[in-house]
């Protein structure tokens, strides 16, 4: 609190004066000063010395760079060139992996000396090679998918959506009594877009809306990405015919302003049709 002394016309403190017995070095940033190696200019003097030595050794790898250059022009034997042992070394794409790698196999000891186990006890599919590596894909008639709707005890449990058929043996809800047991043994593509699961268990995505569409692909996203479900296949259907009838909705509004979508499509072409007989 010298300061205030001095602030209340006190005495005025007295000024710093370096002990004769530290030692001084070199300024590495003013020519012609020096300085005290106090704890506070050590990092300074260090980078100093660092930098002076990285100079030293790039002017001698320049120097024997040199000597070679004058050999081979002289036609003598040389070996391969020497790297520049000042320049900087960049990580690279190889760097990166192999960073990754020691990183999981860290999160992987860490989880076994934590936990008990190398995944930290997840035991979801994407920790299964079949994930990864699906080395039994098959492709599956209707007759076959159907085989797998749960009736048969110990059997397992498929489900398809837009041709793509997974093993839901897992979910509770596919098992017999279950609340989309329904969906089981066949691809109901449609009745995920229209929520009708009792009348559109058909992969007929023929007239759905936009809305519809998008529901049918938020599905296929949700099976696809889920920790227990796993791909295991496609199923082949026949082609639709396409004079068949569209399935109805199960809410008749929904139903009426199909009809009336289709209806309205189809005027503009029986017009044209009149207009080009006319």
């Amino acid at each position: 609190m010298s300061w205030l002394k001095q602030a209340a016309g006190g005495e005025a403190p007295a000024p710093y004066q370096e002990s004769p017995e530290e030692r001084k070095v070199k300024d590495p940033s003013i020519p012609d000063r020096m300085v005290t190696d106090k704890p506070a200019n050590r990092p300074f003097l260090a980078y100093k010395e660092y930098r002076e030595k990285q100079e030293a050794l790039h002017a001698a790898w320049v120097e024997r760079q040199n000597e070679r250059e004058a050999k081979i022009a002289r036609g003598e034997k040389v070996g391969p060139p020497e790297p520049d042992p000042t320049a900087q070394t960049e990580v690279g794409l190889l760097g990166i992996l192999k960073f990754l790698v020691y990183l999981l196999i860290f999160v992987a000891l860490a989880g076994k000396f934590l936990t008990g186990s190398y995944t930290w006890e997840y035991q979801g599919k994407w920790v299964q090679l079949k994930t990864y590596w699906p080395a039994n894909q098959r492709l599956f008639s209707e007759r076959l998918l159907a085989e797998h709707d749960g009736s048969v005890p110990g059997r397992p449990i498929y489900l398809a959506i837009d041709g793509d058929v997974y093993d839901v043996s897992k979910g509770k809800a596919y098992q017999p009594g279950g609340s989309y047991a329904i969906l089981a043994g066949v691809d109901a593509a449609r009745a995920f877009g229209t929520g009708c699961f009792k009348t559109h268990r058909t992969h007929d995505l023929r007239d759905l809306t936009e809305q519809e569409l998008k529901s049918v692909q938020h599905w296929k996203k949700f099976y696809a990405e889920h920790k227990d479900y796993v791909k295991i296949g496609r199923v082949s259907h026949p082609p639709i015919d396409p004079a068949s009838p569209i399935p109805e909705h199960c809410d008749p509004k929904k139903e009426a302003a199909a009809q009336a979508a289709r209806k309205a499509a189809s005027t503009p072409r029986a017009a044209e049709s009149d207009h080009t007989e006319l």
